[in-house]
């Protein structure tokens, strides 16, 4: 049967007024009321009364007719201690906070366990996008090959302005924070450290395995050229920043870089703040999720479905953890890469590909392409000067494997 619940809101930024207004705006649809609503700042300014307000978690944790905490701030260490403490307070939670969630997923499914209470948090991983419960409940018995998509509505809005408007980076940029889809300190999206956060959740959801989000590489837009985007344009392909995880041979494989997309990719149609998820199964094949991944309302809309679920008594029963069993992540991989770095650079070598294809110079600029251990891409990435970008359709093969095992993992 359907509960009513009192919900304790931490937070009153974006995402937090998004929820505020799509609950009043369901006319009923969900049972749910917001008690208290606990923020950092005094003396500012909000569009409700300010008795809903307080400036202390105790009122909210410590108070046995709330059934439920929100928590919807940006610190991740706070947010934390918010969750734990509303677990050993018997309160299930609600969490948008991807950061907190992919460096501590293992122990919140820990504490899960503990109080038996839930923690449900789809609002944190692609928007409105309802990935985590399909993964939880649609593919419950398949055998998922691959996920993989556009997990960041931030920069795949900048890549859109850029191409479509013939924008600059930095000018796409600037619209974007202007917009509120980037943060005033770009850094976490344009690096690729948020959709890395988002696929480490994912992966618990996928492949049944609790992933750290330190060993899990990522490489960003920000190192897109000029004559990156030139050629792209001349070749008829578009860039997007690409999230995946797939498993072979027994192991599981993920990471997050920027690649060339071809006209007739699906992901390429994507647009502006949208997000896209293909989960491939071994018996479903591919299906492709589109929808919003930035904004107030598309998040908001997320926390509120989430909230609903609660009211049915809903928790995530991470059913591939139990199936899978003895699946280890690695890095030990090798992908097909366009890098590019100033001419004078002489820590980049033909040597350093497994396998060298082709290179060119420009503009002061060297290109060379091939196959390379993604590991070595990642230290490349952290050199100032040097971009990379996948090859469209690029094949990774695993090296935990015998070599002509290859495994063609395609974003179309």
């Amino acid at each position: 049967m359907r509960k009513k619940l009192k919900l304790g809101l931490f937070g009153f930024g974006c995402v937090g007024q998004g929820l505020y207004h799509v609950l009043h705006e369901t006319h009923g649809g969900v049972k749910a009321e917001i008690s208290k609503i606990c923020v950092k700042t005094k003396n500012k300014e909000r569009p409700i009364p300010a008795d809903f307000f307080t400036y202390s978690k105790d009122e909210i944790l410590d108070n046995p007719e709330i059934d439920v905490v929100v928590e919807l701030i940006d610190d991740a260490k706070a947010a934390f201690e918010i969750v734990k403490t509303a677990l050993e307070k018997g309160k299930a939670v609600v969490t948008a906070n991807k950061k907190m969630l992919a460096e501590h997923l293992e122990e919140i499914y820990q504490l899960q366990q503990k109080y038996n209470k839930p923690v449900i948090y789809e609002g944190a991983v692609c928007g409105s996008i309802p990935i985590l419960r399909n993964l939880e409940e649609y593919y419950d018995n398949d055998l998922i090959n691959s996920i993989e998509g556009i997990f960041n509505g931030s920069t795949n809005y900048i890549l859109t302005k850029v191409f479509e408007e013939k924008k600059s980076y930095t000018d796409a940029l600037k619209t974007a924070q202007e917009l509120g889809f980037a943060e005033s300190d770009p850094s976490l999206d344009v690096e690729g450290y948020d959709p890395k956060f988002k696929l480490v959740i994912a992966i618990a959801h996928t492949f049944g395995i609790f992933v750290k989000p330190e060993q899990v590489i990522n490489i960003g837009i920000d190192r897109i050229s000029d004559l990156d985007l030139k050629f792209a344009r001349e070749n008829g392909y578009f860039i997007k920043l690409i999230a995946r995880a797939f498993k072979a041979n027994g192991k599981v494989y993920g990471f997050v870089a920027p690649q060339f997309v071809e006209t007739t990719n699906p992901l390429a149609s994507v647009r502006n703040e949208y997000n896209a998820v293909q989960v491939q199964g071994a018996f479903a094949e591919k299906q492709l999720f589109i929808g919003k991944g930035a904004g107030s309302y598309p998040t908001g809309s997320a926390v509120l479905s989430d909230i609903s679920a609660l009211s049915y008594d809903y928790c995530y029963e991470y059913k591939k953890l139990h199936q899978e069993g003895g699946v280890e992540f690695s890095n030990n991989v090798v992908v097909e890469a366009y890098v590019s770095f100033d001419q004078d650079t002489d820590t980049i070598s033909i040597q350093d590909f497994e396998n060298f294809q082709s290179g060119y110079a420009a503009s002061g600029k060297q290109y060379m392409v091939g196959q390379v251990k993604l590991e070595k891409l990642q230290a490349w990435s952290k050199q100032k000067g040097v971009g990379i970008i996948l090859a469209p359709n690029s094949q990774f093969i695993s090296q935990d494997a015998v070599q002509e095992n290859a495994y063609e993992l395609r974003t179309a």
